[in-house]
């Protein structure tokens, strides 16, 4: 157990207490332990000084300057620069684009220290665990290392190590960077002419690393993958978590004995054809984003392996949820398109996302206009490449100060990863085909009993529009007599029948006119997430709005036509 003046102290303002260290452990890193608590001390210079050297007080930091100061402050910035390079929700793509640059060159734990910390976090001897464990990693990187190992029930196994001073290295550097980045605050792009909060983006960076710390978040993401997202493991499946195995510091998962996707030319050599492994990455993909809501949001083709022609899913250290609304707000945008509807296009992108007060709503709908000028010759959706779309949907957002959700653009970064590994697997598949014609199925689903209401709509709103017709003459010249009435006087006779009869048409005419604005007000009430829901997924409340308004408009219209 560490004594009081060693890591067992809380780090100041994280909130979380260090992992305890036996005395095997304290032994093994030594050196290490005295040379952390050497660089506790002068951290804080440290960093200020590499800030300093990055002349981030001048001009804040370009994308590249970012970049080479993160490479500077060592490896948990590099860390923390390649989690930032995937959320384009928080930085301006440009910046994503250069941080993606950065690479580890982490050195690998000693294997008596991985041991080690196994042998603590379970409480039992390597050789009671395994039957065959093997110290070189599979894999190192600043957070942890995976090992292979084989179970005394013989199933081969990895088993994923945490570094001991990671997590309180990371925490405590949040501590330093949050208020160095309080000095810079605000980061200039002066190629984007925006302006990012540093502090902000550094806060939502902590909650992720917090996660990645903690390696029963990928565990859980895992086992809910497998639980939810896989239909037929003969197509398509991931990993089973060993949960004997696995809590914050070791993750313990089923090993899967293949190779990543970019290996294409070995998968033709080993007789599998690419063309099917393709077709079952995607339609599992388009399944999680609209049957499941929870997708794989970092896809890249090292993060999908193929074991016996069989993909497999590895890696869900990060996940992307959508709800039925977000992909509604979708669906709604690629309608609007299709049928030139500039404000359509505009109430979708102000539904899903927050406006500000610099949002210029008559400016946002003309650009909208341009916007869909470039589709203009699109019939339906299989015309559309999807992202493309998103791109040009965010940075219409992004023009106009509306905020997408996190949700919508790790969505839009996920299909540009999965598009970039059909590309090179097999480039003839069409993964926008398969992305439209879910999206068709559904809408076709969700709009079955609303377009045959839409259409009786149109229809009884056609015949309120002939029925209006009939007492327009009537009414111009009723008007003319309340104008005129002093003239008239009580000295006209005879007028009392044909006035009683004006005053019928009238009430008929407006009762048509509310039956026809409560059908359509119903009609855009049943697009609406509303409890409770028919079997059909329409609102209870929606649907009685609409048969209450047929029922006034025959009634109405009957009237008027005896008439």
């Amino acid at each position: 157990m560490p004594n009081k003046k060693d890591l067992s102290k809380e780090p100041e303002n994280t909130g979380k207490k260090p992992a305890k260290m036996g005395e095997r452990l304290k032994a093994l890193l030594k050196t290490e332990l005295e040379e952390y608590r050497r660089r506790e001390k002068t951290r804080a210079a440290e960093m200020f000084s590499i800030f300093a050297a990055h002349n981030f007080y001048a001009n804040g930091f370009t994308p590249v300057e970012l970049r080479t100061t993160l490479e500077d402050l060592g490896p948990t910035y590099v860390k923390i620069g390649q989690i930032m390079s995937s959320r384009v929700d928080l930085l301006p793509e440009s910046y994503c684009r250069e941080l993606e640059k950065l690479r580890q060159n982490v050195k690998p734990l000693a294997p008596e220290v991985a041991r080690a910390v196994i042998e603590e976090e379970t409480g039992k001897k390597i050789e009671e665990i395994y039957s065959e464990f093997r110290d070189e990693p599979l894999g190192s990187a600043s957070i942890g290392q995976a090992h292979y190992a084989v179970l005394k029930d013989g199933t081969k196994v990895v088993t994923k190590v945490q570094r001991p001073l990671i997590a309180d290295m990371m925490r405590k550097d949040y501590v330093l960077l949050k208020k160095l980045a309080g000095l810079v605050n605000v980061v200039a792009d002066s190629d984007e002419g925006q302006a990012i909060d540093l502090v902000s983006v550094i806060e939502e960076l902590e909650k992720v690393s917090e996660e990645e710390l903690d390696f029963r978040v990928e565990a859980n993401n895992t086992k809910f993958f497998r639980e939810n997202c896989i239909e037929d493991e003969q197509k398509i499946t991931c990993p089973t978590v060993i949960d004997e195995l696995t809590n914050e510091r070791i993750f313990t998962m089923t090993y899967v004995d293949g190779y990543t996707l970019s290996h294409t030319e070995r998968l033709v050599d080993d007789g599998f054809d690419p063309m099917a492994i393709g077709q079952a990455i995607t339609e599992n993909f388009v399944h999680q984003v609209f049957d499941v809501g929870t997708f794989h949001a970092d896809p890249h083709q090292g993060n999908i392996m193929v074991s016996n022609g069989v993909p497999y899913w590895i890696d869900f250290g990060m996940i992307g949820r959508i709800t039925n609304q977000d992909i509604d707000n979708i669906q709604s945008i690629v309608l609007a398109l299709l049928g030139g509807d500039a404000e359509g296009v505009v109430n979708g992108i102000t539904s899903m996302g927050a406006t500000s007060q610099k949002t210029n709503r008559d400016k946002l709908i003309e650009d909208a206009y341009v916007f869909l000028s470039k589709y203009s010759g699109t019939k339906d959706i299989s015309g559309l490449n999807m992202s493309d779309l998103f791109d040009e949907i965010m940075e219409l957002a992004k023009k106009h100060h509306v905020t997408l959700p996190g949700q919508f653009t790790m969505l839009g970064r996920a299909i540009l990863a999965i598009e970039g590994v059909i590309e090179r697997l097999c480039p003839e598949l069409d993964l926008f085909k398969l992305l439209s014609d879910k999206m068709i199925e559904r809408t076709r689903k969700n709009l079955d009993i609303k377009e045959t209401l839409l259409n009786a709509g149109k229809d009884i709103l056609s015949v309120g529009k002939k029925a209006a017709k009939i007492p327009a003459l009537i009414a111009d010249t009723l008007n003319g007599l309340t104008r005129g009435k002093t003239k008239v006087n009580m000295e006209v006779v005879g007028l009392d029948e044909p006035l009683e009869k004006i005053g019928k048409y009238i009430k008929y005419v407006v009762l048509a006119t509310v039956a026809c604005v409560l059908f359509l007000g119903s009609c855009i009430l049943s697009l609406v997430d509303l409890q409770p829901k028919t079997s059909n997924g329409m609102p209870i409340v929606a649907l009685g709005g609409i048969v209450v308004s047929i029922a006034l408009a025959i009634y109405s219209v009957g009237k008027l036509a005896k008439k």
